[in-house]
């Protein structure tokens, strides 16, 4: 098994149902490409280093996911990156 982190950034404009959306689609994501959600840590609004899309904030997720599938990341990554409210994303691969 090998496992991953995805860094989720999302639109400040959200509702919380909204965001809870994007996150749950995410999540399919990774359980349609042979990926299995281990943990989801919300770390809230918090500032960004520069301006995106004119925002100046943001809503920060980390989502650890298990797969034996080596393209499920990038199969995730693919379809994250055309998603309309993830303003920024990065799948890490953890170490042993």
């Amino acid at each position: 098994m090998h496992k991953y982190e995805l860094a989720v950034v999302v639109n400040v404009k959200l509702e919380d149902e909204e965001r809870a959306a994007v996150i749950e689609k995410v999540k399919e994501y990774i359980a349609r490409f042979g990926g299995a959600v281990t943990d989801v840590e919300e770390w809230g609004k918090k500032r960004l280093a520069y301006e995106i899309q004119k925002m100046k904030e943001a809503y920060y997720y980390f989502i650890k996911f298990e797969s034996e599938n080596a393209d499920c990341p990038n199969e995730v990554e693919d379809n994250v990156r055309i998603m309309e409210n993830v303003i920024r994303y990065l799948v890490v691969k953890q170490e042993a």
